[in-house]
C-alpha cells in the first residue's frame, strides 16, 4: 500500500529514507530550501550509497509545506537545533490521522513535538544512518543500516505504524518496532550523552577515548549519570546497558569522531543542547544528581564560545 510522506529536511537522513521510499513507488513530499531545493526542482535528488545508487530523476519538492498538504506520515528529518522551526511549519501537514516521525539524536524531540501536536500524533523514533548532503540535490550514504526504530508514544501496536514498517522494509530499509521505544532512545543516548561531550574536550578521536583508562572512567560515570536520569523519568535501561554501550564505543573506527565533536570544531551550530544539556536540564527537573555531566557541559559550552 503507497503511503503519503512529507519530509522536513531533505539532507543527509530525510533525503536518503526520503529517497529509498520515493524510489519504491511512495508519494514522497520533500521541504527543502536553496540551492538543494533548487537542484532537486530541475534535476532530482541523486544518491550514492554503500547500499547501491539510484537518481530519482524527478521529485516533489517545495519550500513551502501548505503546497504539501495533509499527508499519512510526516518525517522530521531536522538536527536538533532546527527542530523549532520544523514543529511550527507542521500545521498544513497533520490531519486526524497524520504520524510525524522523530528521527532526532536525544531523547527530548518527541516531546517538543507533542506539545505543538499533541502525543497522539507522534511516533517517536531514532535513526541510525551515516549520511550527508554532498551537493545540491545530491546524498551520500556512507554507513550505517538505514534503520528506523520507532513505535507509538505507549508501545501499543497499530495500524499506521505496521504500515509504515512495511512500506520501510520494502524500500530496502531497516525498521525494527521494539517493545520498548523509550529504552531503545534512551539507550542510544548513552552513547550521545557521554561520547560527544569528552571527545569534544579532549578533541580526540574514538581510539583515543577508549585506550586511556582515565577518559575511559570518565565515560563510564557520565553514562552512570545518563542511566539514572532515565530512571528518573520513568525508563529503567537494562542492567548490561553501560557494558554493551562501552563495547559500541570498542567496536568504531579508531581515527573516527563525534559529530558534536566536528560540528564544534568547524564553528557550526552543534546538538550540545539535545546531548549533554538535556541530561542537565533533566537531571535539575527530577533532582537526579549530575556532577560530572554539569561539568562536561560547562566545559563544553565555553568551547563553543570560543570557535
Amino acid at each position: 500500500m503507497t503511503i503519503k510522506v512529507a519530509v522536513l529536511g531533505a539532507g543527509g537522513v530525510g533525503g536518503y529514507f526520503g529517497g529509498r521510499l520515493a524510489q519504491a513507488g511512495h508519494d514522497v513530499r520533500f521541504v527543502a530550501r536553496g540551492e538543494h531545493l533548487a537542484a532537486m526542482r530541475g534535476s532530482g535528488l541523486t544518491v550514492e550509497s554503500v547500499a547501491g545508487d539510484f537518481a530519482l530523476e524527478t521529485v516533489v519538492a517545495t519550500d513551502d509545506p501548505a503546497e504539501v498538504g495533509v499527508v499519512d506520515y510526516v518525517l522530521l528529518g531536522v538536527k536538533t537545533w532546527q527542530l523549532e522551526a520544523a514543529i511550527a511549519s507542521l500545521g498544513s501537514l497533520v490531519g486526524p490521522n497524520t504520524a510525524v516521525v522523530t528521527t532526532q539524536n536525544g531523547v527530548e524531540a518527541p516531546q517538543q513535538v507533542a506539545d505543538v501536536v499533541g502525543r497522539e500524533a507522534v511516533l517517536p523514533g531514532a535513526v541510525e544512518v551515516v549520511a550527508f548532503l554532498d551537493g545540491p540535490g545530491r546524498v551520500r550514504h556512507i554507513g550505517g543500516l538505514g534503520k528506523l526504530t520507532f513505535s507509538e508514544w505507549d508501545n501499543q501496536k497499530s495500524e499506521r505504524v505496521e504500515r509504515l514498517r512495511k512500506a520501510l522494509e520494502e524500500s530496502g530499509l531497516t525498521a525494527v518496532v521494539p517493545d520498548d521505544v523509550w529504552v531503545a532512545l534512551w539507550s542510544k543516548f548513552l552513547a550521545l550523552g557521554s561520547f560527544g561531550a569528552v571527545a569534544t574536550l579532549a578533541d580526540s578521536p574514538y581510539g583515543v577515548l577508549r585506550s586511556r583508562p582515565g577518559m575511559r572512567h570518565l565515560i563510564v560515570d557520565s553514562m552512570n549519570e545518563i542511566k539514572q536520569v532515565a530512571k528518573a523519568t520513568g525508563v529503567e535501561l537494562p542492567g548490561d546497558a553501560v557494558d554493551k554501550t562501552l563495547a559500541f564505543l570498542d567496536s568504531l573506527p579508531e581515527a573516527g569522531t563525534t559529530s558534536l565533536q566536528r560540528d564544534i570544531n568547524s564553528g557550526k551550530p552543534s546538538e550540545l543542547e539535545a546531548w549533554t544539556g538535556a541530561v542537565v536540564r533533566l537531571g535539575r527537573a527530577t533532582g537526579t544528581p549530575t556532577p560530572i555531566n554539569d561539568i562536561l557541559y560547562e566545559l563544553t559550552s565555553a568551547r563553543t564560545l570560543a570557535t
